[in-house]
């Protein structure tokens, strides 16, 4: 489907810094690069607003998310009041194929590197989707896909000012919480993984806010939810 492939392009080059917080992405002007309709460029720009990817401005077309603290702030708020409790519906019902997953994803989110020579200075493609799926992969324990979708667009969402924030977050542990996340759930403690995972969004949302001059150099350790 023309519009999927589209999106799927645009999506990839926002991430990638391509295009820039708040630059205006003109229809017209990306038809003709795809090669497509106007109505198939439209139908894609409008599901990266309902993803979050995309902002739609009145009477001015289509623009890509201006780096608004109290954006990702409110995106990171309701991430902390619902994956804590995905997480402790799934360490209750996950079975050992969920455990197996939840180390497999973890093994190969410490395996990748966060960086790469050729992609700047954003999150590298390969780490970004290791470590969505290490996070989806600890909540799919809970058995419930209406929940989980919600956890799907909560993170794209989010996704934007994780890679934008590489050059502001202070340096953290990050392997260490990712670590502590995985034992916990594997654990089947509950509380200690519910415990755990409002800390590392709340470091998270903390370290988005920071002032780049008060930010921290980046850690070449993966793990910026």
């Amino acid at each position: 489907m023309l519009s999927e492939q589209v999106y799927e392009h645009l999506k990839d080059a926002i991430m990638r810094g391509d295009h820039k917080p708040g630059e205006a992405l003109k229809p017209q002007d990306l038809a003709g690069r795809q090669g497509v309709s106007l109505a198939v460029v439209r139908e894609a720009l409008v599901r990266m607003v309902g993803d979050g990817l995309a902002d739609r401005l009145p009477n001015r077309g289509f623009a890509v998310p201006a780096f608004s603290d109290r954006r990702w702030q409110e995106v990171m708020e309701a991430r902390r009041i619902i994956e804590p409790v995905l997480l402790r519906t799934s360490v209750e019902r996950g079975d050992i194929d969920w455990e197996a997953r939840v180390r497999a994803a973890h093994h190969r989110l410490a395996r990748t590197p966060p960086f790469e020579p050729d992609e700047g200075a954003y999150y590298s493609a390969a780490w970004s989707e290791a470590h969505r799926v290490f996070h989806r992969t600890l909540l799919e324990g809970c058995g419930n896909p209406v929940l989980l979708e919600t956890f799907d667009r909560m993170w794209t969402a989010s996704e934007l000012a994780r890679r934008w924030s590489a050059h502001r977050t202070p340096a953290r542990d990050h392997v260490g919480e990712h670590r502590r996340l995985e034992e916990a759930a594997l654990a089947r403690d509950a509380d200690a993984a519910a415990e755990a995972l409002v800390r590392h969004l709340t470091l998270t949302a903390a370290g988005l806010t920071l002032p780049p001059d008060r930010a921290s150099q980046r850690s070449a350790a993966p793990g910026n939810t």
